[in-house]
């Protein structure tokens, strides 16, 4: 791949060259200059070009109308510059897929015993005719028969090549889907560009070199390109650099943007300088194509190493470290971070892994018994009860019986493996997410579609989430008068309305604005920032145009902008006048900026001043009733600098953002959409409590959350601001203690005027909590940049489809489609029936295994033969692994699923109530299996099958059996359809066509192989009596199954349900050495591996980084010497915590994994939610925050000298990090870490600890960091 591809760019480059002609540069020039960073990408545009309009020039497009837009000069710039598209990676094809699914071990034995069958089959002694091979031997040659003693083994064969064709065509469909899903995400990303002198939005794949393209805060970048004009730019460019600061950008000190990373503050626009394999994200894309392959050996020959070498981990580290730098450069690391686990293994997963396990375990004992028998009897009946000796001649013959004894053994083992179960997970996700797509929900990462169904609470947004996004000014105090709906323009003293028009019009992004409506009659659009929007509305309203004004000032004599950001809350705007004198105008949350006004613009539009007397009046008099009605208050304002003071320091904000005066204060309303207070009552009712996370003023907030009906009349709750809260949660050392967490959560209802890091804080001490048995699975809401770390954080992340960035689009699950609340009921709905699907198929499959299983082990025990025959078996296995997991895996969902409360992460995928139906079932099926066994012949009148010697004629006895067999399971899979002891099992069986096709489908073919199946199914056809009573015998199931749920489950104490998550206090000692190799489960998640080899590199990385840290900080010799004799205590703890880790963090086999990097928009996660060197760089809201982490710093010192003697005293950190509690020293082994303590796991010496606000582990310089610390907590 590396070299078709290598090779395609030096081609288009010889290509560019010759048509250098048309444009004054070539692909080449501008790859070279796009790989400076700063002061040279600056000198070199200089040297080259003169400057950014030159380039401007020479690649044919215009700073201010962009590119004319021609469909010939767009097709001619795609072929020299190349498109804005990264080729994915390709899909397995279909042989492929065959082959994979040829891998499975079992498929393995039954293809070699059929081979054998069939090889003896052909062979016929020559002397064997004459000779006594015993009375089992007898018969052989009757009839001619022996010339079909092939058709058993081709019969296998052929079942076996069904069952691969059925699974790899499984698993190529999923893949399609998920191609399709993935270029779904594709085209619904847009970008917006100045094409012929209009701002258009074009999809992300349609941006040529040479587009100007505008860009704001949230955008992700979809191409490499040189900023033209920036206000207040800061880029986020870890997801290229690794540094998680952010980087300023302006025209004269650093232009250069590249594509992938992520507009944290301001807006601009940029000039399109490469795209697609040539932007620096492709480059290093088409790097990992080449790196991709040799990965794969190499990665194999990691997991070998990381056995053998337990001991040595951190000197492998060192080994590992200097890997990446051999490859090349740095694809490596990239490819690291593109397969970060996302998110600890989904809960259902890890339940069926382990069942899986179990039951394949059983089956495997079960089989290895049933061969071992069948040999021993056959042995001691023929050389033993009959005395023969062992004749050479005879010998093909007696291995022709051991080998059908060892197919009966596999075919055993075959039903009893229950391989339909991942089937069924996949199928029923895939459905899922497939019909999630039509109710507004696109899931990204599959097990999230699953995890929705336990959620036990929802932290919403309140803006464009509960309510409709659609914002409107309603009041307005201005002049100092209250009106309680817009104003006539006429009321408003003419130099206040030019200060007010102007104000606004200028001092919003030029990206807002409000459009004609689509359709006649309807409401205008609104494009952009909604807020804006209803500002500008407001102007319209008073019958001025803002279109004028922007016209007359274009963005570009803007002299300053002070982007919205979640520190700042207001928006500032600088013009320069004509004499030198400077105005800027502001816009913000009102209690926010009044605070900063010192005048306020009279009835006479004269300014008078304005106290902190008149301060709290207007708080009292206008903002308290504006937002008790639940509007959102913004504040205008202004301040003239004069021409006489010289230009103020526009760095310093605390000096300019002062002594504004107050233009008007407008109260926005946002009406709550429709049908969201039906939708949070029936979340409630579904016992998952909603809570509303806003970044408006409490009053507002109150007031829309009991117009939603999150706050209920007579409740116990409590709504705080973040300030509050921050205050509530920290001790007086300024850290955050969950306990203290733990006593507001469970009341918290609305958390108003929050900063990111609040709604984070949130987010973490809910999940980490254990005041509740069960731990809470949250569900968060979010649309903005800042959300990013809360998304991240919850279990499952709803992005919004339409006002959300692409950063929080990038770190979330699921994206809304239609931003709405009632969205996220339907996917909890969706979460629960998938749940519920798992467990009716595992119902249904149990029962057929315990009954198959049963029948075949006794049956060859008293007959000396399978009454079930291999090829029919198979038969049953494929109806009911395939099919019956296709059939119960697609029911639709229903309402009912949100009367009961969620399942806990720890509830057994198997209750009682299903256990109870599994044996009561399985005790009829058998009862009437072996009625039919043993006194069948009698019964039907007919011949015995017993005892039938090798390759005899298929007997009618034993077609009843299968028949009958086959007729149970059917009746058996309507019984499955309910798992709660419903009564009525038919109920909305219609609405499921695939399940009725499925019934009737089994039905028919059924019919055909017992008609006229003949040898190859060991049948005979069966008159209609017969039939009916086989078909009156499988009804008897329906009729069984009522006589059940009559039982009481709660009768039935001796029932235990099975299927659990692996809890960590089950684990006993022995097997935490044995699941540091993960032998076992490795076993059933093959697709596991690569993400945690990925995973653990990345910890090997973060640990010989810290080694050497430590290494400087504390003389190397003392470490080295404590390193080489770790405690056994210390040792133990080590493999608990590195076990905690390992199943906290082990990714789910995301069957998203290769194509969530084709794309540069899905290219890695997100700079600061990521294991890196440096703390999360979350901003905070206002400097109270600032001042309480202050103390932290000197605490986290103070913490170190004590703890340690031989470190000087580390660099402090930002991140709030509570001292780590030493576990007290007792010969009983340390309890495993509880969820809220921070571990500081020991892993020969490697600092590793959670941080408190990002809950990712994080190795951090500033970690107290001596070697007697790492000791003494690891005790």
């Amino acid at each position: 791949m590396a070299n078709n591809s290598y090779s395609g760019l030096k081609h288009s480059r010889g290509h560019a060259n010759h048509d250098a002609g048309d444009f004054g540069c070539s692909l080449k020039d501008l790859r070279t200059l796009m790989e400076l960073r700063g002061a040279e990408g600056i000198t070199k545009i200089e040297e080259t070009y003169g400057d950014v309009n030159t380039l401007c020039s020479r690649l044919k497009t215009s700073p201010v109308d962009g590119l004319s837009g021609q469909p010939a000069d767009i097709e001619k710039r795609q072929e020299i510059f190349g498109q804005n598209y990264i080729p994915p990676k390709k899909a397995k094809t279909f042989l492929q897929l065959v082959w994979e699914a040829l891998q499975d071990v079992t498929l393995i034995i039954l293809e070699v015993a059929a081979i054998v069958s069939l090889g003896l089959s052909f062979y016929k002694p020559p002397e064997a005719e004459n000779v006594d091979c015993g009375k089992a031997a007898g018969g052989v040659e009757d009839e001619g028969e022996a010339e079909a003693g092939w058709i058993e083994g081709a019969a296998i064969l052929l079942s076996v090549v069904c069952v691969v064709l059925v699974t790899a065509f499984n698993d190529w469909s999923k893949e399609k889907q998920f191609r399709g899903l993935q270029s779904r995400i594709e085209q619904e990303q847009k970008f917006t560009v100045v094409r012929g002198g209009q701002v258009i939005q074009i999809p992300v794949a349609d941006i040529v070199v040479g587009d100007i393209a505008q860009i704001k805060y949230g955008d992700l970048l979809p191409a490499d390109g040189i900023l033209i004009q920036g206000n207040d730019l800061k880029i986020d460019e870890s997801s290229l650099t690794g540094e998680s600061d952010h980087v300023k950008k302006t025209q004269d000190k650093d232009p250069m943007l590249l594509s992938g990373t992520h507009v944290m503050e301001g807006s601009g626009k940029m000039l399109v300088t490469a795209v697609g394999v040539n932007s620096q994200t492709g480059i290093i894309f088409t790097l990992l194509g080449a790196a991709e392959d040799d990965d794969d050996d190499e990665e194999s020959k990691k997991k070998e190493e990381k056995k053998k070498d337990k001991k040595t981990k951190a000197q492998d580290g060192a080994a590992m470290e200097m890997q990446p730098l051999n490859t090349d450069e740095g694809a490596e690391e990239e490819k690291k971070k593109a397969n970060l686990p996302k998110k600890e293994k989904s809960v259902l997963q890890g339940k069926l892994t382990k069942l899986a396990v179990q039951i394949g375990k059983a089956g495997l004992f079960m089989s290895a018994v049933t061969v071992i028998i069948l040999v021993a009897l056959f042995a001691v009946d023929t050389f033993w009860i009959q005395g023969l000796p062992w004749v050479k001649e005879c010998t093909p013959i007696y291995i022709q019986f051991f080998v059908k004894f060892f197919i009966i053994g596999v075919t055993v083992l075959v039903v009893a493996v229950p391989e339909g179960l991942p089937l069924a997970v996949t199928i029923s996700l895939a459905y899922s997410v497939k019909k999630m797509m039509k109710d507004n929900n696109l899931v990204r990462h599959l097990d999230a579609c699953e995890t929705m169904g336990n959620a036990t609470a929802i932290c919403s947004d309140k803006t464009g989430t509960l309510t409709m996004n659609r914002m409107t000014v309603v009041q307005v105090h201005v002049a100092e008068k209250h009106h309680r709906r817009v104003p006539e323009p006429e009321i408003i003293p003419p130099t206040t309305m030019d200060k007010l028009v102007l104000g606004i019009s200028v001092n919003s992004a030029y990206t807002t604005k409000i459009m004609s409506p689509e359709k006649e009659g309807g409401l205008p659009r609104q494009v952009g920032n909604k807020t804006e929007c209803a500002l500008l509305g407001f102007v319209l309203d008073l019958k001025k145009d803002y279109q004028a004004i922007r016209n007359e000032i274009p963005e570009e004599a803007l002299y300053k902008v002070y982007t919205f950001n979640s520190v700042r809350k207001s928006m500032s705007t600088v013009l320069k006048n004509a004499d030198g004198s400077y105005t800027m105008f502001s816009k913000g949350a009102s209690e926010i900026l009044l605070k900063k006004c010192y005048k306020i613009l009279t009835a006479s539009g004269e300014a008078r001043v304005f106290r902190p007397r008149d301060r709290d009046d207007m708080v009292k008099k206008v903002i308290e009733p504006m937002a008790s009605e639940g509007l959102r208050t913004i504040c205008v304002a202004y301040r003239d600098f004069p021409a006489a003071d010289g230009e103020p320091d526009w760095d310093n904000e605390t000096e300019i953002l002062t002594s504004l005066t107050c233009i008007c204060v407008v109260g926005i309303e946002d009406p709550v959409r429709p049908e969201v207070p039906d939708a949070i009552k029936r979340c409630q009712r579904a016992g998952i409590t909603v809570r509303m996370v806003t970044g408006d003023n409490i009053n507002t907030a109150r007031a829309i959350a009991a117009k939603c009906g999150i706050l209920q009349p007579g409740d116990d709750f409590i709504c705080l601001e973040g300030k509050e809260f921050n205050r509530r949660i920290r001790n007086e050392k300024g850290e955050i203690e969950q306990e203290r967490i733990d006593k507001i959560w469970p009341k918290l209802r609305v958390l108003a005027r929050s900063s990111p890091t609040d709604k984070h804080t949130l987010v973490k001490g809910i999940i980490d909590s254990t005041v509740t048995e069960q731990r809470q699975v949250v569900a968060v809401t979010g649309d903005g940049t800042n959300d990013g770390p809360a998304l991240k954080k919850a279990d499952v992340g709803f992005a919004m489809g339409i006002a959300g960035t692409d950063v929080a689009k990038e770190a979330s699950d699921i994206i809304l489609t239609d931003d709405n609340f009632s969205s996220i009921v339907k996917a909890v709905m969706w979460g629960r029936n998938v749940y519920d699907s798992i467990s009716k198929f595992l119902q249904f499959q149990l029962t057929v295994n315990v009954v198959a299983v049963i029948v075949a082990f006794t049956g060859a025990c008293i007959t000396q033969d399978s009454p079930l025959k291999a090829v029919q078996m198979l038969w049953v296995n494929l109806i009911m692994d395939t099919f019956a997991s296709l059939a119960l895996a697609t029911e639709p969902p229903t309402y009912s699923l949100l009367l009961r409360k969620p399942y806990g992460r720890n509830k057994p995928l198997i209750s009682r109530t299903m256990m109870k139906n599994i044996f009561g079932h399985a005790v009829y099926q058998l009862t009437i299996i072996f009625t039919l066994l043993f006194v069948g012949e009698k019964i039907f009148d007919i011949d015995s099958g017993r005892n039938a010697p090798l390759h005899s004629p298929p007997s009618e006895h034993y077609t009843i059996v299968f028949n009958t067999f086959v007729m149970m399971q059917l009746f058996n899979e309507i019984n499955a359809r309910k798992i709660h002891g419903e009564r009525n099992v038919f109920d909305g069986i219609f609405n499921n066509m695939i399940f009725c096709s499925i019934v009737f489908g089994t039905f028919a073919i059924q019919i055909v192989i017992v008609q006229f199946g003949g040898k190859p199914f060991s049948c005979v056809g069966l008159t209609i009596d017969q039939w009916l009573w086989c078909i009156f015998l499988g009804f008897g199931c329906l009729l069984w199954g009522q006589i059940i749920s009559s039982i009481p489950t709660s009768w039935l104490k001796f029932l235990k349900p099975a299927g659990h998550g692996t809890q960590k206090d089950e684990i006993p000692e022995e097997e935490l050495e044995d699941m540091e190799d993960l032998d076992e489960i490795d076993h059933a998640e093959r697709e596991l591996r690569r993400g945690q080899i990925l995973w653990f590199r990345g910890l090997n990385r973060i640990q010989t980084q810290m080694d050497v840290v430590n290494a400087f900080q504390s003389g190397t010799s003392f470490q080295g010497a404590l390193r080489r004799q770790p405690s056994s205590a210390s040792q133990q703890h080590d493999i608990r915590v590195v076990n905690a880790f390992r199943s906290s963090l082990c990714p789910y086999d995301g069957l998203e994994k290769p194509e969530s990097r084709t794309s540069i928009h899905n290219f890695m996660t997100h700079p600061e939610f990521r294991i890196e060197d440096s703390e999360p760089h979350i901003p905070l809201i206002d400097d109270t925050d600032a001042e309480d982490d202050a103390p932290t710093k000197r605490n986290n010192n103070n913490a170190n000298a004590s703890a340690t003697t031989a470190s000087p005293s580390p660099s402090p950190t930002p991140t709030p990090t509570p001292t780590p509690t030493p576990t007290p020293v007792a010969t009983t082994p340390p309890p495993p870490p509880s969820p809220n303590q921070n571990n500081n796991a020991v892993e020969s010496g490697l600092h590793f600890f959670l941080d408190a606000n990002s809950g990712k582990p994080q190795a951090s310089p500033s970690a107290p960091a001596s070697p007697l610390h790492s000791l003494e907590t690891s005790l």
